[in-house]
C-alpha cells in the first residue's frame, strides 16, 4: 500500500506549502491505510473515525517535521480517533455467550467475527490491531495508547483469550 518514500516526501512538502493537489493525492494515498486501522477498532463507526483522522491529518500536516514519519504519525492519529469514536458510540456490550458462537466452518463466520470484535472494548480492539495487524512491539503500543507496557500485555492477553475462546466455540 505504501508509496515510494521519495514521492511521499514530495507530497508532504507540497501539502505543507498549501498545494491542494498534493494534499488530495496524499489523502487518497492514506485513506485505505486509515480505514484498515479504524475499522476493526471503531467497527460500524470506522468510516467516521477514518474521516476524523483524515481531517486531523489535513489540519495538522504543517506540524509534521519529517515526511518519513508520515505513516507513524497518521497511525497514532487513527488509533486515537478510532478509540475515541468507539467509546463515544459504545453501548454496554453483552457478555460473550460462547454457546452462540458459530463453528469455524460456519459460512456466517465473517459477520460473526465482527460481532466478536464488537464485544471487546475499544481499548482491547486497539491493542489487537496495533500488535497483531500492525506488528508493533509492546513498548510502541504503550506509548501510542498512553498506558504502561504491562497494561498492553494484559489487554492483549484478555483480548486474544476472549477471541480465541469464541473462535473455537
Amino acid at each position: 500500500m505504501r508509496a515510494d518514500p521519495e514521492h511521499v516526501a514530495v507530497l508532504v512538502r507540497g501539502a505543507q506549502r498549501g498545494d491542494s493537489m498534493a494534499m488530495q493525492e496524499l489523502l487518497d494515498l492514506l485513506a485505505p491505510y486509515v480505514g484498515r486501522l479504524c475499522g476493526p477498532i471503531a467497527l460500524e463507526d470506522g468510516p467516521d473515525a477514518a474521516q476524523e483522522t483524515l481531517i486531523a491529518v489535513f489540519r495538522g500536516i504543517s506540524r509534521l517535521r519529517e515526511p518519513a514519519a508520515l505513516f507513524g504519525w497518521v497511525r497514532a492519529i487513527a488509533i486515537r480517533e478510532a478509540v475515541r469514536t468507539a467509546r463515544r458510540s459504545a453501548a454496554p456490550a453483552e457478555p460473550l455467550d460462547l454457546d452462540t458462537v458459530p463453528r469455524t466452518d460456519d459460512p456466517q463466520l465473517a459477520a460473526d467475527i465482527d460481532d466478536l470484535l464488537d464485544r471487546l472494548s475499544p481499548e482491547h480492539r486497539a491493542v489487537l490491531v496495533l500488535r497483531d495487524v500492525e506488528g508493533l512491539d509492546e513498548r510502541t503500543v504503550s506509548e501510542m495508547l498512553h498506558v504502561s507496557a504491562g497494561t498492553v500485555k494484559s489487554r492483549l492477553h484478555r483480548a486474544r483469550k476472549s477471541f480465541r475462546k469464541a473462535w473455537q466455540g
